[in-house]
């Protein structure tokens, strides 16, 4: 036997590979049981899943209660998510009139087509869809949201809440910390000494204080200081301190992608004749914010996360809105539906932006590993 083996060998005759190492046995050999503790650890975490996740999908939807308006549909012997239908609204657009909503609705239907575009491979005309994004899009959607033109009524900026507003802090401290962070960025590694050390004072100062202390100075401070008779929309305020704070954090992730980027770029493009701008524009910049793509994107979702503490100046985004909800007295006692709501939404647009830095970071060819 030992013989037959041997000849088939040596005759170039290749054997089946062990099942432990292909198929659906290999995977989980390989992923889930390679080793003791490895096993111990599979083990724990179906056990884990056997006691949360039964209970948990008869809580939000084997019990659940779904139809009904008022408070007497809810049996309490599973989720309530007639209390989620009721408020769905006033979650969705704070207190924006209910007869104009439909012009926040408009602006979003532009908005996702327009993203979406961006993802059509053979469509040619990505780079208009962009400038649209970065200026014809705000222009449309602040005549749309606030009104006051084109025979749209004006709607005060202290009834916009709910998931909207969050919306609308979110993308614009995003959209405006990237460029002033490259700026700062560019200032820190200045070899000009006033400009170095008026963009390290700014980043220091910014990143040494929360983001409560900013919003607040911005809503009650910053007002005292301005001239009698001139004043800024609390939210427009409250806008700008979360794209300044943002901005310094942004700094210094871009900062260190500038600080990857080898001398020799420098070398080479100031060996072409580049000037400083040229060089940075063409050459430096688009290498950093390549390496850089995920401390952008962790900086984007922190941004867009840290919206719900405008709740401390009055403002009622997403989850200030959830707060009010359960706080009615028809409504008391369906917190938990409310914060999983809330959980649930906020996940849904983060969960979204760390997809798509996967898929840029994929398809520009950064290291990547699922």
């Amino acid at each position: 036997m030992e013989t037959s083996i041997n000849n088939k060998s040596s005759r170039g005759i290749d054997l089946p590979p062990p099942k432990t190492e292909i198929g659906v046995w290999g995977w989980l050999y390989k992923n889930l049981f390679s080793s003791w503790y490895n096993t111990l650890f599979t083990l724990f975490g179906i056990l884990l899943i056997y006691w949360l996740i039964p209970p948990l999908i008869e809580w939000s939807f084997l019990k659940a209660d779904w139809v009904g308006d008022s408070r007497e549909a809810c049996s309490r012997e599973g989720a309530c998510w007639v209390f989620i239908k009721v408020w769905f609204g006033q979650l969705m657009y704070g207190r924006y009139p209910i007869e104009m909503r439909w012009r926040i609705d408009i602006a979003y239907i532009i908005l996702a087509v327009s993203i979406l575009s961006l993802f059509i491979p053979k469509f040619r005309h990505k780079h208009w869809v962009g400038v649209f994004l970065f200026i014809g899009f705000p222009v449309i959607a602040y005549f749309l949201f606030v009104g006051g033109s084109f025979g749209l009524e004006h709607v005060e900026t202290t009834r916009w809440g709910g998931l909207f507003l969050t919306l609308v802090i979110g993308i614009l401290g995003i959209v405006g910390s990237l460029p002033f962070g490259i700026v700062l960025a560019l200032g820190r590694r200045s070899e000009m000494p006033v400009i170095r050390t008026l963009s390290i004072a700014f980043i220091e100062l910014w990143r040494g204080v929360p983001l409560i202390t900013v919003l607040f100075m911005s809503s009650v401070m910053f007002p005292l200081f301005m001239p009698e008779g001139v004043n800024f929309d609390k939210l427009a305020r409250a806008i700008g301190g979360v794209m300044l704070f943002s901005a310094a954090y942004m700094a210094e992730v871009v900062r260190g992608g500038l600080q990857a980027i080898p001398q020799g770029q420098y070398e080479a493009a100031k060996a072409l004749g580049l000037g400083y701008w040229r060089m940075m524009g063409l050459i430096i910049m688009p290498q950093a914010l390549r390496i850089v793509i995920p401390g952008i994107v962790s900086t984007f979702i922190g941004v867009f996360k840290d919206t719900t503490l405008v709740l401390i100046i009055g403002l009622f985004d997403f989850l200030g809105m959830s707060q009010a909800a359960i706080t009615n007295t028809n409504w008391l006692g369906f917190a938990t539906e409310s914060y999983v709501f809330t959980a649930v939404g906020f996940w849904i647009f983060c969960f979204g932006m760390s997809r798509y830095s996967m898929a840029v970071e994929k398809k520009m060819h950064v290291a990547y590993k699922k």
